[in-house]
């Protein structure tokens, strides 16, 4: 009977899948740990790659905007410029619509007089307050920028 047996054994034995010796199964998770760092690189760099172009989106925008700017500043400049310059009242209301070339800028233009007095509490006449407002969209968004300032004419 335990001949039986060590035949069996020795069938049994005889028939396992060989396995891995201990060197070997260190080099196989070596090689997958290798994998899951080349991925996690992967992983890491692409992260990096979308927040970069994030933030050249940004930087775009951003300088489109202060380009919008300048060119809303300059039309008001010129604007104000304009209404100092030329003799007689400026006008009450006035609506203007600018083509730049980038979209309409609409000019609104309100005058009003203003009434000031002196330290001593002379009243002083002739002196107008001016409010040149421009509105555009930018991106789907109204945008406006405004400025005042007085003019004195008798």
């Amino acid at each position: 009977m335990q001949r039986g047996r060590s035949r069996l054994a020795g069938h049994l034995m005889e028939r396992r899948l060989p396995s891995l010796s201990g060197r070997q199964a260190f080099l196989c998770s070596r090689k997958a740990f290798a994998l899951y760092e080349v991925l996690l690189g992967l992983l890491i760099f692409a992260v990096g790659i979308i927040a970069l172009g994030r933030a050249v989106n940004n930087c775009m925008n951003a300088s489109v905007l202060s380009a919008d700017d300048a060119r809303v500043r300059e039309i008001l400049a010129n604007r104000m410029v304009e209404i100092e310059t030329t003799p007689g009242q400026p006008d009450k209301a006035k609506e203007s619509k600018i083509d730049t070339g980038f979209g309409i800028i609409k000019l609104v233009q309100k005058a009003v007089p203003q009434e000031m007095k002196e330290e001593d509490g002379t009243e002083l006449a002739g002196i107008i307050r001016v409010t040149l407002t421009a509105n555009w969209t930018r991106g789907g968004a109204n945008q406006s920028k405004a400025i005042a300032f007085y003019v004195y004419r008798l």
